[in-house]
């Protein structure tokens, strides 16, 4: 029995800070931080009921996947968004999500297909909503997230899934300040592009899943290019007084 309990070894603290990464981790992902967000460790240690080392230790690894920066000051925020990075984790999303949904197209089942409807239905609920406890943002985020990754998960790669867990956790406050945008201007309907993709994998299209992927995934980063070109503009012109 001593030779077993001394091949044991405490847990208590590694899964602390492990549950305290997760829960960063999972926030970043749904979108529930702004871009260029501070991120006080006295102010999350407090909101997650934990001490300071976890929340330390998380941000630390959160800043290594460049899901977070590290400031000259020691502070720690959620990147501001710039257009070379807009156009870096576009580039990299399509690459690798369109060869995961490639990938996923022959798995698919009927009842997978009554799933995916499912989510795009209650995303689309989700967009309606006006009820004004709900962060729409978020909730909205999550269910996306849900949806694509039911379609990632079909494709059977345990190499390629932990990369596009890391495109997304990039992409959080990316896909954020497209649904703020999204909800501003209520162009081309947020689920449009779920509905072609469903249209597509269920008719075993496999060029034009990926042609739908990658318009789903433009379209948010469109939003927000659209709106550093208007912003450029702005800035451009002449001042009067």
């Amino acid at each position: 029995m001593s030779s077993q309990r001394s091949a044991l070894s405490p847990v208590g603290r590694e899964t602390l800070h492990e549950r305290v990464y997760a829960e960063l981790r999972r926030s970043l992902i749904y979108g529930m931080f702004d871009a260029g967000d501070m991120l006080r460790i006295q102010d999350l240690a407090a909101t997650l009921q934990t001490s300071t080392m976890p929340v330390r230790d998380a941000l630390g690894r959160l800043v290594s996947e460049q899901a977070l920066e590290a400031l000259p000051n020691r502070s720690v925020r959620v990147p501001v968004i710039t257009r070379e990075r807009l156009e870096d984790l576009a580039r990299a999303r399509c690459l690798i999500e369109g060869q995961m949904t490639a990938l996923a197209v022959p798995n698919l089942t009927a009842e997978d297909f009554v799933r995916l409807k499912e989510l795009t239905v209650a995303c689309e609920q989700a967009f309606r909503s006006h009820d004004d406890e709900i962060d729409k943002a978020q909730a909205t985020s999550e269910l996306n997230h849900a949806f694509h990754f039911y379609i990632y998960r079909a494709a059977g790669s345990e190499v390629l899934i932990p990369i596009v867990e890391s495109l997304w956790l990039q992409s959080g406050p990316y896909v954020r300040a497209a649904a703020h945008i999204h909800d501003e201007f209520r162009d081309i309907s947020a689920t449009h592009h779920h509905w072609a993709l469903i249209e597509a994998l269920e008719r075993r299209d496999t060029a034009g899943s990926v042609k739908a992927l990658t318009d789903d995934i433009t379209r948010s980063f469109n939003l927000i290019r659209g709106r550093l070109d208007a912003e450029e503009v702005a800035e451009r012109a002449p001042h009067n007084g």
